[in-house]
């Protein structure tokens, strides 16, 4: 009698278990069931997730997600893991991590306190500051330049929001524009429908790189921003599954892959133009890389 009873505590302990670890992971449960895991990407955000001339999601973001799937692959113990690709956007992304429509957002989005309100990230994966581009020949280069002035930035990003901020706290007037995407933006810009566009500077710089006449454009010298952090998202409160994630991305930074990952995207020719940024790793990625950290704190870095 005492061993059936002993048996059957210890059957509802591992049921209980089991049901903790499948609520915990339940990203992985899922991935697991349908042998395939959902990647968000983004068609103009150069070189972190764009479309190569082959209509491909490639970039820096792309291989670091395609290395967490491996892990996940490994972790789940399949000979195959199929890779669905879904184009995402600024105004999307979030809502596409919470429903569970896409599994992971491989892309150039800012880890901020409110909005881990709503999704989970991994470790940073680059930092950067919130700037403007404009023609050479319009003069801006300050803040204070775009007082009373047309701008634009893409719709749903940090960066519209912290100039809107900016706006009403100093008085500026300006009207600021919404774009679908990056690119549009910056076509506004070309066309004079705008004489700035407010984004992040590596992905303003790789704009720059790919304009017609690169020279006829100019970044800003002030920044709306302190270094932001870059992190891929996942859903929030999946531990199991962020967990896995976290240890990917930790072992490909801290391995020679990792700094060799940087380089393919921001020190050599990128497709489809090869075209070559030439940023170098800044001292704070570099920490970043050495001390992975998922921390949403600008100053933290």
């Amino acid at each position: 009698m005492m061993r059936r009873m002993l048996a059957v505590v210890a059957a509802v302990l591992l049921t209980a278990s089991l049901a903790q670890a499948q609520d915990a992971s339940r990203t992985l449960k899922k991935i697991g069931e349908s042998n395939a895991i959902s990647l968000g990407f983004r068609d103009s955000s150069t070189p972190l997730s764009y479309l190569d001339g082959d209509q491909k999601p490639v970039g820096y973001a792309i291989d670091i997600c395609l290395a967490i799937v491996e892990a996940v692959k490994k972790d789940l113990k399949l000979d195959k893991l199929d890779v669905r690709y879904v184009p995402v956007t600024s105004s999307t992304r979030i809502p596409l991590i919470a429903n569970g429509t896409i599994d992971l957002e491989c892309g150039s989005t800012t880890n901020n306190i409110e909005r881990q309100k709503q999704v989970g990230y991994t470790y940073t994966h680059f930092l950067t500051a919130s700037r403007f581009v404009s023609k050479a020949a319009a003069g801006l280069r300050t803040i204070e330049d775009l007082r009373g002035k047309t701008i634009v930035s893409t719709s749903g990003s940090t960066n519209i929001k912290q100039a809107s901020e900016v706006n009403s706290a100093k008085g500026m007037g300006m009207t600021i524009l919404p774009a679908k995407d990056h690119a549009e933006a910056f076509l506004m810009v070309e066309t004079g429908r705008a004489v700035a566009f407010v984004m992040d500077d590596v992905l303003l710089s790789s704009l720059i790189a790919s304009a017609k006449v690169p020279k006829d454009y100019v970044l800003s010298q002030d920044a709306f921003s302190l270094p932001e952090p870059y992190g891929i998202m996942l859903p929030r409160g999946d531990v199991g599954f962020k967990k896995v994630v976290d240890e990917a991305v930790a072992t490909l930074f801290k391995s020679a892959a990792g700094k060799a990952n940087y380089d393919k995207w921001f020190n050599a020719p990128i497709p489809p133009r090869g075209l070559t940024l030439n940023v170098p790793m800044s001292a704070a990625l570099q920490k970043a890389y050495a001390e992975p950290s998922d921390s949403p704190d600008p100053a933290s870095y």
